[in-house]
């Protein structure tokens, strides 16, 4: 990796990260409810994403070098696996064990579904 990837890659996920404070606060402000639905959006959402980015990737439609800048530094900026565990963990210790079990699979299924539909988009392009 070049010197002006590894630069690109720490700016994205800067960015990544700032997106993802301003898409949280804007879902929260909009969704008044007990479920996660900020953090779920933004991770199902980044697993699409990323999962078209693979796949553009490997029909060669994009270069490599901006694969990594997008999918490691921007989308993992962007999603929070760590915000996931921790909202689940905090159900847990509320006593609402079928919420957090919910809120686990939710993210899980629908997260991992969103980047194979991904994936097969992107190489089918």
């Amino acid at each position: 990796m070049t010197f002006w990837v590894f630069l690109l890659l720490a700016l994205a996920g800067g960015v990544g990260a700032a997106v993802r404070f301003l898409v949280d606060g804007l879902i929260r402000s909009r969704l008044k409810t007990t479920f996660q639905w900020a953090t779920t959006i933004i991770n199902v959402s980044g697993s699409l994403v990323l999962g078209l980015l693979t796949g553009l990737t490997m029909e060669r439609v994009v270069p490599t070098d901006l694969s990594i800048v997008i999918g490691t530094g921007f989308l993992g900026g962007y999603t929070t696996f760590s915000t996931a565990s921790y909202e689940t963990v905090q159900l847990i210790k509320q006593g609402r064990y079928g919420a957090s079990f919910i809120s686990g699979v939710v993210m899980l299924v629908f997260s991992v579904a969103a980047a194979v539909l991904g994936l097969w988009i992107g190489a089918s392009l």
